[in-house]
């Protein structure tokens, strides 16, 4: 089992910043790959960011690209997601997870954290 639990979530002016957390414990956090997601209210998840296992390789989604940046410490055992340029539409529950694969869907990610509200006001 990997435990996740997200941090740093909170109210933004739209053009503003902030840096999510996520601190994983259980296993070893260098065996997974890390994502990002997000849900807002009457929305189904979806991705926003993925990191592979020692950071090589970063994916983004579209929407996100240039404005999000993903990263990872092993030593720490967190990810995190930096968000700058924020924009209302960014507004919704953030959630990190983790596979053992390089994978990108939502159905794909094994493990869930609890999510941290993120909220951009225009």
């Amino acid at each position: 089992q990997v435990q996740l639990v997200e941090s740093g979530g909170g109210l933004v002016q739209a053009g503003g910043s902030l840096r999510l957390s996520c601190a994983a414990s259980g296993r070893t956090f260098s065996n997974y790959v890390m994502g990002w997601f997000r849900q807002a209210p009457g929305k189904e998840r979806e991705f926003v960011a993925r990191i592979s296992w020692r950071g090589a390789s970063t994916y983004y989604a579209d929407s996100v690209k240039g404005r999000f940046t993903i990263s990872r410490d092993n030593a720490k055992n967190t990810v995190y997601l930096q968000m700058n340029s924020l924009k209302p539409e960014d507004t919704a529950v953030y959630f990190c997870a983790a596979d053992l694969a390089l994978v990108t869907h939502v159905h794909e990610y094994d493990y869930w954290g609890q999510g941290t509200q993120v909220t951009v006001s225009s």
